[in-house]
């Protein structure tokens, strides 16, 4: 089979062993695979992976051990635990010490015809689920895992820091609560997109002495004070957004950890204790709900899917993604 492999660099490799199909596992064809902000960053080198790279994607079942799943199209979590230890025990094989993760730790990733998952990882997609709107589960997911971690009131104020693919999503999870949601991004054509949603979003022009400096998509300027939101989610993939998020969290407030990110960074931990702060570390997530709020409508993702390319395009499409405007672009791997 072709595989995406990266050991140090990127290259595509024409003929790769299919992956060994364990019992209890299932082998699946892939049919749509997106590339993340992670997959970016594992080639900065966060986690030292080598491998197949990718963890976003739907295909159809070719092989398991329940046979019922043989023909199913279906999505997969991503997070593999070994059964045993205190976290399995517990429900969160997430957090298991011994754990692979789908092209991003130990375990081969989807930018390849074929990957391998536990049957229990998968879930069966119904038919109003496309494979264009299938391939934004596993990130929903995680946009739901805020949700599950933390109570957001109806009355809260909640900023998100990022305007890509993952700000957008958690936007629209904020918001289904009924409360005040504003996002601060960078780039015209994501918050536009925003805007369209019904979502209030600004770009983000620095500091001042009162707090941060927005300005509106037709141009009106203004500035949000200090320590005045009860919740915001950091999701801008960068260093710089924790200290955005860090001078507009209210004390008491909850600051959310969406980045993965390869840098290091410096944090004020004595601002924290003193504002009595809870900052919560937040990644994989539920999919169930995911699913069901893609099936029902309460979650857009259309205009996110940027573009579609054959993994022989890898180049094309990764500089895409790097691309200020780009959104979700996805390899179209088997028909």
């Amino acid at each position: 089979m072709r595989a995406l492999y990266f050991d140090r660099q990127l290259s595509l490799l024409p003929v790769y062993p299919l992956p060994p199909r364990k019992n209890g596992e299932a082998l699946i064809k892939v049919q749509l695979a997106g590339i993340c902000r992670t997959d970016e960053e594992i080639l900065m080198g966060y986690r030292d992976f080598k491998g197949v790279l990718g963890h976003e994607f739907v295909g159809i079942v070719q092989d398991a051990t329940n046979h019922s799943l043989i023909g199913k199209r279906v999505v997969g979590e991503i997070n593999i635990g070994c059964g045993e230890c205190p976290q399995c025990r517990k429900g969160i094989k997430e957090h298991c010490t011994s754990r692979s993760v789908i092209g991003i730790q130990g375990k081969d990733g989807c930018f390849a015809d074929y990957v391998t998952l536990p049957e229990e990882n998968l879930h069966v997609l119904p038919d109003e689920i496309g494979n264009d709107r299938a391939i934004f589960i596993e990130p929903l997911a995680a946009a739901f895992n805020i949700v599950t971690s933390i109570w957001v009131k109806p009355t809260d104020r909640v900023a998100i820091i990022g305007d890509g693919k993952l700000g957008i999503l958690v936007s629209q999870v904020m918001r289904m609560n009924g409360a005040e949601v504003i996002l601060l991004g960078k780039h015209k054509k994501k918050l536009s997109i925003l805007e369209w949603m019904g979502i209030s979003a600004f770009f983000f022009e620095g500091f001042d002495s009162s707090g941060v400096k927005i300005k509106s998509l037709k141009g009106a300027e203004s500035h949000l004070e200090r320590e005045s939101f009860d919740v915001i989610v950091e999701c801008s993939g960068s260093p710089g957004g924790f200290h955005v998020a860090n001078t507009l969290i209210a004390p008491r407030g909850c600051l959310v950890l969406k980045s993965t990110i390869a840098d290091k960074m410096d944090c004020d931990l004595t601002g924290i204790v003193v504002r009595e702060l809870r900052v919560i570390g937040s990644r994989c997530g539920p999919f169930v709900p995911a699913i069901r709020a893609l099936a029902s409508g309460l979650i857009e993702v259309r205009p996110l899917l940027m573009a579609r390319f054959p993994l022989e395009d890898w180049e094309e499409a990764f500089e895409m993604v790097r691309h200020p405007d780009s959104l979700k672009v996805a390899f179209e791997v088997n028909d």
